[in-house]
């Protein structure tokens, strides 16, 4: 399968919406912010998942979500945590970007 060259920040869609988020190859997981998830209807919770962040550990919920890059559509799943204080409400990790993606910082 041929990689997608994908930036830092880019458009994704989650369930139909689009919407700005953050691509970072620091973080295992995906994360979205409670209250979009909200506004998306985001759910059932799946489970809970213990994360190691810089501010400690914590225990957030977890959904399945249908996510679209760059016309590539996939399943996967997304804790639940405040990014309100943040620029970009989601933000994507290794665990959706192993999946035959290049990120080139000068996109």
């Amino acid at each position: 399968m041929e990689k997608t060259i994908i930036g830092l920040i880019e458009k994704v869609k989650i369930n139909g919406t689009e919407i700005i988020a953050k691509i970072d190859t620091g973080a295992d997981r995906n994360s979205i912010d409670t209250k979009l998830a909200a506004e998306l209807s985001l759910g059932p919770i799946k489970k809970t998942t213990k994360i190691k962040s810089s501010h400690g550990d914590s225990l957030r919920p977890v959904v399945e979500v249908e996510l679209e890059i760059k016309n590539k559509k996939l399943k996967t799943s997304f804790n639940l945590t405040n990014r309100s204080h943040m620029k970009c409400p989601v933000l994507i990790g290794l665990e959706v970007l192993k999946k035959d993606f290049i990120i080139d910082p000068s996109k």
